[in-house]
């Protein structure tokens, strides 16, 4: 009796080192669900501001770095370090990494393609310019039609109404115009402070929810397709994007931009084979 208790109690404090109340032991953050307004009024495909209610979910406290990509032929163009942002990243890319490193870790996978949630089954990640017009960049219809499993456990790029909400804040929001001030030097590296290349994760101010970099240093992908007018009919209760498109979303501005693209209701887009300077992510996943 007394072993199963001392089990028992072993139990319940390894689960709270995993899964505590705020973070996990892998850098994650628990953002308790709530209602926000998503949008501003200052350029038209962040209008209308409109109301948006989310459920919990964990992201990531920092950007993908370089130590935790662990690909040696990943392309790094400009800031070289382990505690640095992976970089020069397609989208394309990241669906991959994330279902090998859930597989990895014994999680449920999100992403299926053509059937298969293995990306082993997945084929080589389709290249970043078509290679009889280099200038031009090409979506592959068989990795468009990714499926996201919302249900898995397992890691994935954050909805692009989740990525505001957290870079707002959460339901802990003071409302600022970056992720964690009205000051966008105090959060961001962006033109201002760091032109030439990124900056080591967790150098800046974090925002309400302990979250960094959310202003600045890389771009960070989103799962969804860009849709300029897609506000003005997005559904309020936990929105995806559009069900179809050909560029998907990026949020939060990097290393090379204005303090205006930096701001959380900022939205750019781009070919997801894309792979250019700038591009990175953070990890996602849905809470039990």
């Amino acid at each position: 009796m007394r072993i199963a208790v001392i089990i028992c109690i072993i139990a319940i404090v390894l689960s709270s080192q995993v899964f505590g109340s705020n973070e996990t032991s892998l850098n994650m953050v628990l953002v308790e669900g709530g209602s926000f307004m998503m949008g501003s009024n200052t350029q038209s495909d962040e209008q209308p501001v409109h109301s948006v209610t989310l459920n919990d979910f964990y992201i990531g406290k920092f950007e993908v770095t370089q130590s935790e990509w662990k690909n040696p032929n990943a392309s790094i163009r400009s800031g070289s370090g382990t505690q640095y942002p992976i970089e020069s990243i397609s989208w394309y890319a990241i669906l991959k990494y994330c279902n090998i490193r859930s597989m990895a870790e014994g999680l449920v996978p999100c992403y299926a393609i053509s059937g298969s949630t293995d990306p082993a089954d997945w084929g080589a990640v389709p290249p970043s310019q078509s290679p009889e017009y280099p200038h031009e960049s090409l979506n592959n219809p068989v990795w468009d039609s990714v499926i996201c499993n919302w249900n898995a456990n397992g890691y994935r790029l954050p909805t692009e109404a989740e990525w505001e909400y957290a870079a707002r804040g959460g339901n802990k929001s003071n409302g600022y115009l970056y992720s964690g001030s009205n000051n966008c030097e105090e959060v961001a590296w962006n033109d201002r402070v760091r032109f030439t290349n990124p900056s080591s994760v967790g150098e800046k101010q974090a925002n309400e929810l302990g979250l960094y970099d959310m202003s600045g240093n890389v771009h960070e992908w989103c799962w969804d397709w860009y849709d300029k007018e897609y506000y003005s009919n997005s559904p309020e209760i936990s929105p995806k994007g559009p069900e179809t498109g050909s560029l998907r979303v990026m949020r939060g501005g990097d290393w090379g931009d204005g303090d205006g693209f930096c701001r959380v209701a900022s939205r750019v887009c781009k070919t997801p084979c894309i792979d250019g300077w700038y591009y990175g992510f953070r990890l996602c996943r849905t809470a039990p």
